[in-house]
């Protein structure tokens, strides 16, 4: 009856949000609550699980989410996502637009989150679409692609951190591994598929277009760009190094503080304050409402990997997570396979990435033990899963059908595929460098 238990668990789970359009945080709990007294947990524990559970993920995570909000809001308020989508665009040229487009996502999508770097980033792509006479979805999908692939493949984005935090992962290591797939599947999903979208019709309302600072008012490109990918560059970085040190070294204990993904964070954040704020004339005060507004955005994905965690605990406490790790060490599958399916149909369900890549972590948590997988790869085959088929349930999906003002049946045959593709291509990807590490 076990699994019959924890079916029903993620059966609540998904029809609170699916079908009774219930917030995913409460969903979670109930979910959570009512798996714990299934499972046979006592009563009065169930509640001191789910505290356990939510705050156990959020010490983790906390300070990366939040910072990295920040900074991404940063980032976007100070111009600097603007100059370097048109310092690319100088670049590539209009030839290579599509080009242009995918590295502006890649680049300004490492610091933004997804639903600030679609506001910020898709506007910008109408304007080069109408400023070269250019199908609005063939300039739009590579930088789409893009965002999804950081949001989904690389932390500090929630849900890979989060992942990172529960499958004890090397947020260096993750994030560098992540790049190299990454990479080919953007370039595969966006200016390789792009073509094939010329022709669906889309009238982008001149209500999206940008309306750019004028060039005196944006940070230089140098500045831009390196302050945008400065936590990539401390998080690689630290992990050569404490790849390539010896424990005993006295530096050893200074690059592991360090390399701690909320230290990398504070550390970018406070560096962006100066650079694009207070060495441009920011005030303090407007640079603080700046970081408020950035934490209001975030509040409730905050939420959602808490009642993420309280569901984990619960699997865990009842050692639910045990019996299922055991029980799929007897199915003839590859583990990294299996947990992008398992994650592709929670993502089906449910709509959300965030909530597809967490609720599979619980189930397979202990695999990273009883099963000879990577703990980096995992986070990434289920990152990669989590982005399965979008459609009428994922907010984005409506997001891109509003914003470029497409019909229905043709937001399924651009979006839905691109996004279907950037999830194969990832599990691809992850098998395929699985064979070398």
């Amino acid at each position: 009856m076990t699994f019959v238990f924890v079916l029903v668990s993620i059966a609540i789970l998904v029809l609170l949000i699916v079908w009774a359009k219930l917030n995913p945080f409460l969903a979670f709990l109930i979910a959570s609550i009512t798996g714990g007294l299934l499972l046979g947990l006592p009563a009065d524990q169930v509640a001191k699980s789910v505290q356990k559970g939510m705050g156990a993920m959020l010490g983790d995570l906390v300070i990366v989410i939040v910072t990295g909000a920040m900074l991404g809001k940063l980032v976007s308020e100070s111009g600097a996502a603007q100059r370097i989508a048109g310092f690319l665009m100088k670049i590539f040229g209009e030839k290579y637009i599509t080009w242009a487009m995918a590295f502006t996502g890649l680049i300004v999508g490492i610091p933004l989150f997804y639903n600030v770097g679609f506001v910020l980033l898709v506007p910008l792509a109408f304007t080069v679409a109408y400023q070269y006479k250019l199908p609005a979805v063939y300039v739009g999908m590579p930088l789409l692609a893009a965002l999804s692939v950081t949001h989904g493949f690389l932390p500090p984005h929630p849900s890979p951190a989060a992942l990172v935090a529960q499958f004890d992962a090397n947020m260096g290591l993750t994030l560098f591994y992540g790049f190299l797939i990454a990479i080919p599947t953007i370039i595969i999903a966006g200016p390789l598929l792009a073509p094939f979208l010329k022709n669906i019709k889309s009238q982008p309302l001149k209500t999206f277009q940008a309306e750019p600072k004028p060039e005196s008012e944006l940070p230089g490109i140098g500045n831009s760009i390196f302050t945008a990918l400065l936590p990539v560059i401390l998080l690689i970085g630290t992990t050569a190094l404490s790849l390539n040190i010896s424990p005993e070294d006295p530096l050893s204990p200074i690059i592991n503080f360090i390399a701690d993904p909320g230290v990398v964070m504070l550390v970018s954040l406070f560096y962006a304050t100066f650079s694009l704020g207070i060495f441009r004339k920011t005030n303090m005060v407007t640079l603080m409402d700046i970081y408020t507004i950035a934490t209001k955005d975030v509040s409730m994905i905050l939420l959602i990997v808490a009642g993420a965690g309280a569901l984990k605990q619960i699997f865990t406490d009842t050692g639910v997570s045990l019996t299922i790790a055991e029980s799929l060490q007897t199915w003839d599958i590859h583990p990294l396979i299996l947990a992008w399916m398992i994650t592709a149909v929670i993502r089906v369900c449910v709509g959300s990435a965030t909530v597809a890549g967490l609720t599979t972590a619980g189930i397979i948590a202990p695999l990273v033990t009883t099963m000879n997988v990577d703990p980096n790869l995992l986070v990434l085959s289920i990152g990669a899963g989590s982005l399965m088929f979008s459609h009428f349930n994922d907010g984005g999906f409506w997001m891109y059908k509003e914003f470029f003002n497409v019909s229905i049946k043709d937001t399924l045959k651009s979006w839905s595929l691109m996004e279907t593709i950037v999830a194969v291509s990832g599990l691809i990807g992850v098998l395929i460098l699985d064979l070398f590490v």
